[in-house]
């Protein structure tokens, strides 16, 4: 059954692409396999570079204000959903603050109540990309959500993080785990415990807490689903002609005309996503 805020999400996408605000992405598609059996998606861009792709300085704030014709709900007097304005995947949401708050600040109990809210109505798998170095393509405060059905995958490395969060993978075994943390989730999601998940990860990885430090004191990305939160700490945007954001660690990675593809089927995803959190070229 389709909740009544993604039955809303659909038809905003109908009108906002009719109206020419909604620029969904051309793409191709391919596989690679990583390691343990995992399943990259590879997406090649075949549209022009979006804006926000492109290297480039400071740009006007999309979110103050918002493109009206983008908006699917208000949640309460500080969050609004909207639409990912150039969506790979349909009804790819945005939760984004009415008010400024920094990408780059930590996030807070508000946004985790937001956060919450929305996933009692719609579920499916969050991210969070803290600054640029992590991906982000926008300073204004953003989390996002590719919704799912019930049954369906959430993505394509979902095994890995399952793993992970039951402990059945050290970092012995699995280098990239020197920079992530992954914590079961085995209750309701409330703003509550989402918060502590949230700072007992970013403890864990060094990059200190609200009380001491204005600002995480590393980039990292944040993935979220209702059976695991996972954190990784980041060392630099990309590599290759690769930027990465939280979804190539979900398995999602996307290239464009100056990436070298050849390199990652020669090298493989994880060596991508190593480079990525370990700084190195």
């Amino acid at each position: 059954m389709t909740s009544e805020l993604l039955q809303k999400a659909i038809e905003v996408t109908v009108a906002a692409t009719s109206s020419g605000a909604l620029v969904p992405l051309d793409t191709s598609l391919t596989h690679l396999m990583g390691d343990g059996g995992s399943r990259f998606e590879l997406r090649h861009l075949l549209s022009a570079t979006p804006k926000h792709l492109r290297a480039s300085g400071p740009k006007p704030n999309p979110f103050l204000p918002w493109d009206q014709r983008l908006e699917v709900d208000r949640i309460g007097e500080s969050h609004v959903v909207i639409l990912n304005k150039y969506p790979v995947q349909t009804t790819h949401m945005l939760l984004i603050t009415q008010d400024w708050q920094p990408q780059t600040g930590w996030l807070s109990m508000e946004d985790w109540r937001s956060l919450a809210r929305v996933d009692a109505m719609t579920t499916g798998l969050w991210f969070f990309n803290s600054g640029p170095d992590a991906g982000a393509s926008q300073p204004h405060r953003h989390l996002q959500l590719l919704p799912r059905s019930a049954g369906e995958r959430i993505c394509a490395r979902e095994d890995w993080f399952q793993r992970c969060a039951e402990g059945t993978t050290t970092s012995d075994q699995d280098p990239l785990l020197h920079s992530a943390q992954v914590a079961p989730i085995r209750s309701t999601l409330t703003a509550e415990m989402l918060h502590q998940l949230y700072l007992a990860l970013a403890a864990d990885l060094g990059l200190g807490h609200p009380t001491t430090d204005d600002c995480p004191r590393a980039a990292y990305n944040l993935l979220l689903s209702r059976q695991w939160m996972a954190m990784v700490r980041r060392g630099r945007e990309g590599i290759r002609g690769f930027s990465v954001n939280a979804l190539g660690f979900a398995g999602s990675l996307l290239s464009t005309e100056v990436s070298d593809r050849q390199w990652i089927q020669h090298a493989g995803p994880e060596a991508l996503l190593q480079a990525v959190v370990s700084g190195q070229s």
